[in-house]
């Protein structure tokens, strides 16, 4: 099977389950239980888990699979495989969005073939939009290529930035002082990084973001052309981790710039 045909197969899945499962639940009351880290999971991040971890099976039985909502312990093990290959998802990313109502949740989902992201889909179910990219073979979204945007100022730059995973003082400092044009915070990682691909933002400032967070975004930026990597610069693949800091950016200058003041 090539890449291509297999990543139409994963968007297809992923539609549905958009479809079929989130959208539906969106519309009605929502139902939330907290977790031992103090975040939220629905009932809705489970079923759509469960759909989409079967529904990748019946492609191929082989491939392991990690999602969000597995125990540490079992992400832990998938992660030990470091020669191996599994899918990574987040089925539900944005829950708190979704449980108030905010329209700003997508599901992510990406393919790690020894220690190196091969295919990536995210898709929005609100506004119907599926960002797809495969390793060397570009980044789309509903089928038309996208690239991000070649703004080379941080001057005049947009960012995602999650203020409270930062240090106090670098918080501070990107809040008061006039460092770049604007930020948003979006309350999704998956739309936020699926949107810098797009152009629709030229950097993500994120203190920590877990591995289903990271990995479909990491290869739709790659492959849109931009730079991605943690505070340093250091490349998130192949030695990725259950959490990592991230500085991705629409270019290489952005990046330098914003590298110097991660390191004020």
């Amino acid at each position: 099977m090539t890449l291509e045909s297999r990543l139409q197969q994963i968007s297809r899945i992923l539609i549905r389950a958009g479809h079929e499962i989130i959208i539906p639940a969106y519309e009605s009351a929502v139902l939330t239980m907290q977790k031992a880290d103090g975040s939220i999971v629905t009932k809705t991040d489970l079923a759509c888990q469960h759909y989409i971890e079967n529904e990748l099976a019946k492609i191929d039985g082989d491939i392991v699979f990690l999602g969000e909502e597995m125990s540490l312990d079992e992400q832990l093990d998938c992660l030990k495989q470091k020669s191996g290959t599994f899918w990574c998802l987040d089925p539900l990313d944005g829950t708190t969005n979704f449980a108030t109502s905010f329209p700003g949740f997508a599901i992510s989902l990406a393919l790690i073939r020894e220690g190196k992201v091969e295919l990536a889909c995210t898709h929005d179910p609100v506004r119907g939009e599926t960002f797809t990219a495969s390793a060397g073979g570009g980044a789309f979204l509903n089928g038309s290529k996208i690239h991000c945007s070649k703004e080379d100022q941080l001057s005049n730059s947009v960012g995602f930035i999650d203020f409270k995973r930062l240090n106090r003082d670098t918080a501070s400092r990107f809040a008061t002082e006039k460092i770049f044009r604007s930020q948003r915070n979006v309350g999704s990682c998956a739309l936020e990084w699926a949107w810098l691909a797009a152009g629709r933002g030229q950097f993500i400032i994120h203190g920590g973001e877990k591995l289903w967070d990271y990995a479909a975004g990491s290869l739709l930026v790659a492959e849109a052309g931009g730079c991605v990597g943690d505070f340093s610069g250091n490349p998130l693949f192949p030695a990725a981790s259950l959490s990592s800091p991230i500085l991705s950016t629409c270019t290489h200058a952005v990046q330098n710039e914003l590298k110097q003041q991660l390191a004020f």
